[in-house]
């Protein structure tokens, strides 16, 4: 099986080359979603946002990402397997051509013994494959629609916070020009290189299904591939920063943690990286709209020396 990452490992930059890798939460930093659901969200606005719509809103996405896990993405047979990122099983996956495959008749019921193990990586290297094509590739068109029109009232009450975040991670990235026309395999993934100076990594403390599904329905998925997506759910946040930096090792990488709880907080203290607190209370300027690149390169500033900012800023 093919597992290579055109995003890998900064080993193959060139060594003149600085590769920055900024590492966001999910909930409450690239999307709004739990304070849709507990009101906190709307009312730190006093009175200015219509605080059940907010809770409507929530409930409407979490309704609808548990559908999508459930219907397209084995979450009802494998919620109870997560791992910390997609490729963890992938040793264990013989590449054998699954195109004829019945998911449903091949006796996975956790995670017991090796056979188990192949049949967890057989359905996690679908997953990766249904994450690159997108969803616009599974959903039908009544189904894009509802889509649509649910990411645009969100972003609406939301004042932008999802399009501004989509925009700030395409800063990040430090542009995602063509290096290849775009071609079509087999399986029906459009393989477009993408060409990113930069790269952005999630680091979730939610399972990895609902989080690469979360990844797909809020339209970052161009800019998180399926290999940078990590679930901290039973590892924590600390390990999955140390996997990060083994993965990313270099001497011209640096990492920046952007979130807005505690324990990416002191994970990234311990691995003396920056740390961004995003803040959802409206006026702040780190929160969307409002976080820059900017910003984030002031804080790279702090850490690793006034050159990263001037450098970027050019």
């Amino acid at each position: 099986m093919d597992t290579t990452d055109t995003t890998r490992g900064s080993a193959e930059n060139s060594s003149d080359q600085r590769l920055k890798v900024y590492i966001w939460d999910m909930d409450e930093t690239l999307i709004l979603l739990k304070s849709l659901l507990n009101r906190t969200y709307a009312e730190a606005f006093n009175g200015l946002k219509d605080v059940q719509k907010g809770v409507e809103i929530g409930n409407v996405w979490e309704n609808h990402i548990l559908q999508v896990c459930d219907n397209y993405f084995f979450y009802e047979q494998i919620e109870n397997c997560n791992a910390p990122f997609l490729d963890a099983l992938s040793q264990h996956d013989d590449g054998r051509d699954l195109s004829n495959y019945d998911f449903h008749q091949d006796g996975f019921s956790g995670l017991q013994d090796d056979s188990s193990k192949r049949k967890l990586a057989y359905r996690h290297r679908v997953i990766a494959q249904k994450y690159k094509k997108g969803l616009h590739r599974i959903f039908d068109q009544e189904m894009r629609k509802f889509w649509d029109d649910l990411f645009d009232v969100t972003d609406s009450y939301t004042d932008r916070w999802l399009s501004s975040a989509r925009s700030c991670l395409e800063q990040c990235s430090g542009g995602n020009e063509d290096l290849t026309p775009g071609t079509t395999s087999a399986d029906g993934i459009h393989d477009s290189i993408k060409k990113f100076r930069h790269i952005n990594v999630l680091v979730t403390s939610g399972s990895l299904i609902p989080s690469l599904v979360k990844c797909l329905l809020f339209r970052l998925d161009d800019l998180i591939t399926y290999e940078n997506v990590y679930s901290s759910w039973d590892v924590g946040k600390l390990q999955c920063f140390s996997m990060i930096k083994e993965r990313f090792s270099g001497p011209n990488v640096q990492f920046c943690v952007i979130g807005d709880g505690w324990e990416e907080c002191e994970a990234a203290q311990a691995m003396r990286w920056p740390f961004v607190k995003i803040n959802v209370e409206p006026g702040g300027s780190h929160r969307f709209p409002g976080l820059s690149l900017r910003t984030l390169n002031h804080y790279f500033s702090i850490v690793y020396g006034n050159a990263v900012a001037k450098e970027d800023d050019d």
